[in-house]
C-alpha cells in the first residue's frame, strides 16, 4: 500500500513493515529456531486462517520457545482445526447487528464502523476471522452510504472505527473518513480500536498525530496489548506520542498460556499506566471456532482479577467482561 502522503511515491516505513510481514509458517519457525515438527499443523491451520505477523513483533519473541506468550498469539496450531461445542463463526452476533455496509449497531448512542478488513497481525483468537468482509466494510467508495446511515441516527454520540484495523488506512484516506465523520453534527466522540501502533510502532506518524489533534471530535484510542513484553522497544515511545492528542485505553483478552497469570497481569497494568494508557477491559474469550485452547475458565478469571485488586490501586484494575449477542452492553463478570 502506497500512502498518498509519502514523498516521491515511496511507502512510509509502516507500510513497508506491513508489506514484509511474515505469512509463511515455515519462515516463522525458521526465524525463531523452532522444531520443524510444528510445521505440518501450522500449515494446515494457516490454510483456514492465514498467518500474518510483523517482523518487529517477531523480534520481541524468545527464540527456541514454542510457549513464548507473544508467539502463542500468532502461531497456527492443530488445535484450531478441532470442533468444540459452543464455538462458532459469529460468537458476538456481528451479522445480526449489521445496519448497512460496514455499519454495526449494538448499543444505543454508539455505532461501529468497519473501516478496513486489513490487519497487521492475525491474532489466532480473532473473533472476526470468519466475518464476511467482502461487501461489509465502509471502505473508500462506500463511505457515503455508511456516513448517511450514521447521520440518520439522532441518538448517535460516538462512532467506533474497527475492522480489521482502521489504522491500516493510510493517513490520507483516514483523514477523508474523519472529515466525513466530523461533519455529522450529533457526533461527539471518535473511538479507534487498533493494534497497529503496538505491533508496528512506525504507524504513529506525524500526520496521524496531526489528524487526531485537528478533528473536532474527541479522540479515544483503544489499544490491544495482552502481555507487557509487547510494550518493549520502540512501541512504548510511539504510544506516548499519542498521549497529547487522544485518551489512550487498553483492552486485553484473557488467554490461556499468554496472560492467565497474576504476575503478568500486574506487570501489564503497571507498564500500561507508565506508558500513559489506562487499563480498561480484559475480555473473556469470544468463543470463535478453533480457539477453545485459549479459553480460561470463568471462575479462574474472576479469581485473577480479584487478586489484582489486592495488589493494585483501583484505577489500574481492568474490568473483566464478556460480550454476548443481543445484550445492551458488555456483561460485567467482576
Amino acid at each position: 500500500m502506497i500512502s498518498r502522503t509519502a514523498p516521491d511515491g515511496q511507502a512510509p516505513d509502516w507500510g513497508r513493515e506491513m508489506a514484509r510481514a511474515v505469512t509463511d509458517p515455515a519462515e516463522l519457525l525458521r526465524l525463531l529456531d523452532l522444531p520443524p515438527a510444528l510445521l505440518p499443523a501450522a500449515q494446515a491451520a494457516a490454510r483456514r486462517f492465514g498467518l500474518r505477523v510483523p517482523r518487529g513483533f517477531i523480534d520481541l519473541m524468545e527464540p527456541g520457545n514454542p510457549a513464548d506468550p507473544l508467539l502463542r498469539q500468532v502461531l497456527p496450531l492443530g488445535e484450531e482445526l478441532l470442533e468444540t461445542p459452543g464455538f462458532g463463526d459469529d460468537p458476538v452476533g456481528d451479522r445480526a447487528a449489521l445496519q448497512g455496509p460496514g455499519v454495526l449497531g449494538k448499543y444505543r448512542g454508539r455505532t461501529l464502523l468497519i473501516a478496513s478488513a486489513a490487519c497487521a497481525l492475525h491474532c489466532r483468537y480473532c473473533f472476526r476471522q470468519g466475518f464476511p468482509y467482502n461487501g461489509q466494510q465502509a471502505s473508500q467508495g462506500r463511505w457515503r452510504p455508511a456516513l448517511e446511515t450514521l447521520r440518520r441516527d439522532p441518538d448517535l454520540r460516538e462512532v467506533i472505527l474497527s475492522g480489521g484495523d482502521p489504522l491500516s488506512l493510510d493517513d490520507a484516506r483516514l483523514g477523508e473518513l474523519l472529515a466525513g465523520l466530523a461533519a455529522i453534527p450529533q457526533l461527539r466522540r471518535l473511538r479507534i480500536h487498533t493494534r497497529l501502533p503496538v505491533v508496528i510502532p512506525e504507524r504513529v506518524t506525524r500526520q496521524l498525530v496531526d489528524l487526531l489533534r485537528r478533528t473536532r471530535l474527541m479522540p479515544v484510542l483503544v489499544l490491544h496489548v495482552n502481555h507487557p513484553r509487547e510494550l518493549a522497544g520502540p512501541t512504548g515511545p510511539a504510544l506516548q506520542r499519542l498521549r497529547c492528542t487522544a485518551t489512550l485505553l487498553n483492552q486485553s483478552v484473557l488467554l490461556r498460556g499468554v496472560n492467565d497469570n497474576l504476575e503478568v497481569l500486574t506487570t501489564l497494568s503497571e507498564r500500561l499506566f507508565d506508558t500513559g494508557i489506562l487499563p480498561y477491559y480484559i475480555h473473556a474469550l469470544d468463543r470463535v471456532r478453533g480457539t477453545a485452547h485459549f479459553e480460561v475458565e470463568q471462575d479462574a478469571a474472576r479469581d485473577l482479577v480479584t487478586e489484582l485488586r489486592n495488589r493494585l490501586p483501583g484505577y489500574l484494575i481492568p474490568r473483566l467482561v464478556r460480550e454476548q449477542q443481543g445484550a445492551a452492553a458488555k456483561t460485567l463478570i467482576v
